[in-house]
């Protein structure tokens, strides 16, 4: 076992009956690995702290800037450049904030960033792993209407729902890196992000190059009706605050934003396309967070933006060491709605039941390979 690693992350001699390996990180975790990912995690997860702060100091020193009355004519003259020069960098900073020419997806393939070194090391760092529990890489699997429908879970039209969101969404964001050790498992697809990201310029630019989606819901449709498979945590940035030291949770429970999130089930019936669980054990352990007061989750939710204290290793925005293990499952087919009116009685009854599958495969992944992660005594609870 690697230095740092809990020892939930040992493998197991053996998965549970009918699963198959789609990829597992080959390599030792090296020192230069360890500097790449504190490095890059200061730079990008850290940005959501130092990019304020940089900006509010900037501000205070074009402040403290202005003209007095006891200045003399030299120090006026002083000031007066000073405060052009300051003023016009928060200019440029919050032109390129704001509008972003740069963030466009071609960009990002220029820049070749599915290829950039220190992936390869964050993957290491997470000993990343995925195992299908669902006959393989092709599965043949029932729909509503008992047809018999072959799918391919790293190419056809799909919506890969990653389980849990966890204190930073790394669960979802290194399957979206598309590098060719994800790919095998997950394929290609683009992933849906939360609107608050646009506030964070250096992950905006990111996301931006990987391709990401805005999660509202036009932008959403309209990527699934380009035949773009897409990747989202359905529990979104609301998970962030649930579990413990959330008062009246415990710390042998995994929580998930489930039970009214049906949104997405809605897009996979509209759009024909089924919903594939995975749910990544480990997630909720690569930060801990401080228990705010109820008020900065409500004031969270009306923003919708996460006002939330975590923290990782040395008390930095550095994650905690922590193996992840993807175990994808067989995917939910919608219905076929036929002539069924959307919002009608019948269409909810059917959104409802699609739903309740998905929830019921996602509570069989987890109880099924607990035990084999080192979590056999913990419980997987939808809320």
């Amino acid at each position: 076992m690697s230095e740092g690693m809990s020892t939930s992350t040992l493998y197991p001699f053996e998965y549970p009956d009918g699963t198959k390996r789609l990829t597992k990180i080959p390599g030792p975790y090296t020192k230069l690995d360890s500097l790449l990912v504190a490095s890059s995690s200061l730079f990008l997860v850290g940005s959501v702290v130092w990019v304020p702060f940089l900006f509010l100091r900037a501000i205070r020193r074009y402040w403290r800037l202005r003209a007095d009355d006891n200045d003399s004519p030299e120090e006026l003259e002083w000031k007066k450049k000073r405060r052009r020069i300051v003023g016009s960098l928060i200019l440029m900073a919050t032109v390129v904030i704001g509008m972003g020419p740069h963030r466009t997806e071609r960009l990002g393939e220029w820049t070749k960033i599915r290829k950039w070194r220190f992936w390869k090391s964050w993957l290491r760092f997470v000993s990343l792993e995925v195992i299908q529990a669902c006959g393989g890489g092709r599965s043949t699997t029932p729909n509503a209407g008992d047809t018999a429908l072959t799918f391919d879970v790293t190419k056809d039209p799909a919506i890969l729902a990653i389980i849990p969101h966890g204190l930073f969404p790394f669960a979802l964001a290194f399957p979206a890196l598309g590098t060719e050790d994800t790919v095998r498992a997950f394929g290609r697809f683009r992933t849906v992000v939360a609107t608050a990201t646009k506030y964070f310029p250096f992950i905006n630019t990111v996301l931006a190059w990987l391709g990401a989606v805005d999660a509202s819901r036009s932008a959403v449709s309209k990527t699934l009706s380009l035949g773009d498979r897409i990747g989202l945590a359905p529990g979104g940035i609301a998970e962030m605050f649930e579990g413990y030291p959330k008062p009246n949770t415990h710390p042998d429970d995994e929580y998930t934003i489930l039970a009214n999130r049906k949104g997405f089930i809605r897009m996979a019936i509209q759009h024909n396309v089924p919903v594939v669980p995975i749910y990544a054990f480990g997630a909720t352990k690569l930060f801990k967070r401080f228990q705010l007061p109820e008020v900065f989750e409500t004031v969270s939710k009306m923003l919708r933006i996460s006002i939330c204290v975590f923290f990782g290793r040395f008390g930095l925005p550095i994650p905690f060491r922590q193996r992840l293990l993807y175990v994808m499952g067989c995917p939910v087919f919608p219905p076929d709605i036929g002539d069924v009116a959307v919002g009608s009685e019948e269409y909810r009854r059917l959104v409802d039941d699609m739903h309740a599958k998905f929830s019921e495969r996602l509570l069989d992944l987890f109880d099924r390979h607990k035990a084999s992660y080192g979590w056999g005594h913990k419980t997987l609870k939808i809320i």
